[in-house]
């Protein structure tokens, strides 16, 4: 076991059978209550504040005329602040950035994915549509969850969100987080991140936790802005990064599908007449794929997860250029390079058959209007 965990070896204890046929009546007597979940933050016996809030204002984002008018679709839903684009682009919303919260509980049970503690429950990944295997492995004496459903289910929102909270975790108990399956298997590139930034959590399907703290962590406040920067900083240090002009980040036809036509051809053209290297990080490990993005001015890309790996270690006063399909807008990354001191624009491209196709001369100049 790695160091975060080897610190807390003495409360870490196997479990048997009791334990086993203990969670089983436990859980199913949450699950046939079929009533709504409670929130299980509700049953702590402790909370605090990690880091104050703070109120923001956003700036504007650099965009070329009538791009906005070309939107037919956003992920609103999904990311706060939940306001159209055009909202969003055109900055000065203020917003209350919560702060940072600790929350200890007592006698928690992790069951397939999900935390109970008396008729409380929280999901850390996606519910199952029948009854688990229930097998408890562990009696543990003091952990502390780190990872999100969304986390657990988008790479890019583990490495954002779930990675950062790492550093709270690993001071206030065994580092946890939910363990790989058949149905949510561990991201390929997951153990070269986690080496690379020390991180050695024990992951778990199922668990008996004396004490557990969970974390409100979601807020874009100071806090999560320096942790997220020193995650940046410890994987510079694995490599010389030497300032260049950008890099096109491709992302191809996987994940949830945002088929940009004419990708290679903006990104070849990008390469011969700008400078900027050009990545396929399915095809690169980590070493490779921080080495590309490590000095580079501006990141470039369709709108995705494939960017984290560029943002991840873009310095203030960087650039992010996305790529948008008109059917599917989402500005999750605005709050980031608003948070993280980065000028963010976009490219809103035009549908063409099954995907949507982006104007190399649009994306010229939208990159001539980024500070020098």
């Amino acid at each position: 076991m790695g160091s975060d965990i080897s610190k807390f070896s003495s409360t870490l204890i196997s479990s048997d059978t009791a334990w086993t046929l203990a969670a089983y009546k436990h859980m199913a007597r949450k699950r046939l209550a079929r009533k709504a979940d409670i929130d299980i933050k509700t049953r702590a016996v402790k909370t605090w504040d990690i880091a104050p809030g703070e109120t923001t204002v956003s700036p504007p984002a650099f965009y070329l005329p009538n791009q906005l008018e070309r939107v037919t679709g956003w992920e609103a839903k999904r990311f706060f602040p939940h306001v159209h684009p055009a909202s969003t682009m055109q900055g000065g919303i203020r917003t209350q950035q919560g702060p940072t919260r600790g929350y200890l509980l007592k006698d928690v049970w992790l069951i397939d994915g999900a935390l109970y503690k008396d008729d409380a429950t929280h999901w850390l990944s996606l519910k199952p549509s029948t009854f688990p295997r229930v097998t408890v492995d562990y009696e543990i004496e003091r952990g502390a969850v780190y990872c999100t459903q969304n986390g657990n289910t988008w790479f890019g929102t583990w490495l954002m969100e779930n990675c950062p909270t790492y550093a709270l975790a690993r001071n206030e108990g065994i580092p946890v987080t939910t363990a790989p399956s058949a149905r949510f298997p561990l991201f390929t590139q997951a153990p070269g991140y986690e080496a690379w930034l020390d991180m050695q959590p024990l992951r778990l399907r199922s668990a008996f936790f004396k004490e557990l703290v969970l974390f409100d962590d979601v807020s874009n406040n100071s806090s999560r802005h320096r942790r997220y920067r020193a995650m940046g900083d410890k994987l510079l240090s694995h490599v010389d990064p030497v300032t260049h002009p950008g890099v096109f980040i491709l992302r191809g036809c996987e994940g949830e599908l945002r088929f940009m036509r004419n990708e290679l051809e903006v990104a070849e053209h990008l390469r011969r007449h700008r400078g900027f290297r050009v990545i396929d990080p399915l095809k690169c490990d980590v070493p490779t794929i921080v080495a590309a993005c490590a000095g580079a001015r501006t990141v470039i890309g369709v709108e995705g997860s494939q960017l984290v790996h560029g943002v991840n270690v873009l310095r203030s006063g960087g650039s992010l250029l996305t790529l948008q399909p008109p059917n599917r807008f989402v500005s999750y990354y605005k709050y980031l390079t608003d948070r993280d001191h980065q000028h963010f624009g976009f490219v809103v491209g035009m549908p063409q058959g099954d995907g949507f196709t982006i104007d190399i001369d649009e994306v010229e100049r939208t990159l001539d209007l980024f500070p020098s």
